[in-house]
């Protein structure tokens, strides 16, 4: 009979744990979405396509060619995170997009997209703008310098004082040339900056390597990439224009194919576009072949459903 007491009171103590458990576990279940939930949210439920703005100019990133098919980099991420997003290649519409609409997700001819895919690199100032939404990265690259050939080699910006350095109004570039000294031209795009500087109305064209890689891929005779080693990084990522839910799902979708071994996209948008640069490029280098990497995002699933996904190979993101 002694022994009764301490049992009871074990019993309770098992009981009030349960109870502060399941509380706990009702608690994280309304407060974490599911996928689906998060799809909702995001407004996608019923959608015919995604809308992608992309940038149409730029070789091995987004570019137009004669048949009026766009490839690239930044295609293929397209197509990758509109596949996780449940939205084939067929439906997901590139959109032409410039610069300066970027933050407003608005394509050339107007219209509202939903995700901008478009060399866009994530800075504190950028995300202040209102409906700018940046999701984690999924491009590391830096700033560089491309010349016409037979132009003495650039190791610092400094090295282009009052040269004429071409680049955006709307680029990270601006400021680190303009305290180098440059005399800055503008352009509306970087590929309007290497026509003007191929007709010798600029000396040197300054903008993220990733983007000046392919247009040395594209003039090798002409053009000569150099490396300015700044330290800081230039990180690519998508804006989901204040689309919180949307920009959760992007996030899922990166950090999925930064940690599944059987997704293979990445690296193969990598090794189809921005790897065959590299020989042009030397000494500068091409972008790290690795993709960023990114933080998991919480969404509320059971164990076997997480087990079941990581069984499930990737929709293919090709078109």
């Amino acid at each position: 009979m002694s022994d009764r007491p301490k049992w009871l009171r074990f019993a309770a103590l098992i009981a009030a744990v349960a109870v502060v458990v399941a509380v706990g576990v009702a608690v994280w279940w309304e407060q974490v979405p599911t996928e689906d939930e998060l799809k909702e949210a995001a407004g996608l439920r019923g959608r015919a396509e995604l809308l992608v703005g992309i940038k149409t100019d730029m070789p091995g990133i987004g570019y137009r060619d004669e048949s009026g098919d766009i490839s690239g980099f930044d295609v293929e991420m397209a197509y990758l995170i509109g596949a996780d997003l449940g939205f084939e290649p067929r439906k997901v519409r590139l959109v032409e997009i410039e610069n300066e609409d970027r933050s407003k997700m608005r394509g050339v001819d107007g219209q509202r997209v939903d995700l901008v895919i478009a060399t866009y690199s994530a800075t504190p100032e950028r995300a202040a703008v209102a409906g700018v939404t940046f999701s984690q990265p999924y491009l590391e690259t830096e700033q560089s310098v491309a010349t016409r050939v037979g132009h003495r080699p650039v190791l610092d910006l400094t090295e282009l004082k009052g040269e004429r350095v071409c680049t955006l109004t709307t680029s990270t570039s601006v400021a680190a040339a303009e305290r180098a000294g440059a005399q800055i031209v503008y352009r509306q795009t970087i590929a309007a900056c290497v026509a003007a500087m191929r007709a010798n109305e600029a000396d040197a064209v300054t903008t993220d390597a990733a983007i000046l890689a392919g247009f040395v891929q594209k003039y090798p005779t002409e053009l000569l990439h150099h490396d300015i080693a700044l330290e800081a990084k230039e990180m690519w990522a998508v804006n989901t224009g204040g689309n919180d839910a949307l920009r959760k799902l992007v996030d899922l979708s990166l950090y999925r194919s930064a940690h599944d071994p059987e997704d293979k996209r990445w690296e193969d948008a990598f090794a189809k576009y921005l790897l065959p640069m590299a020989r042009y490029s030397l000494p500068q280098l091409i972008p790290p072949d690795r993709q960023p990497d990114v933080t998991e995002v919480e969404v509320r699933t059971w164990p076997w459903e997480r087990l079941a996904g990581l069984m499930t190979p990737p929709v293919s993101s090709g078109p």
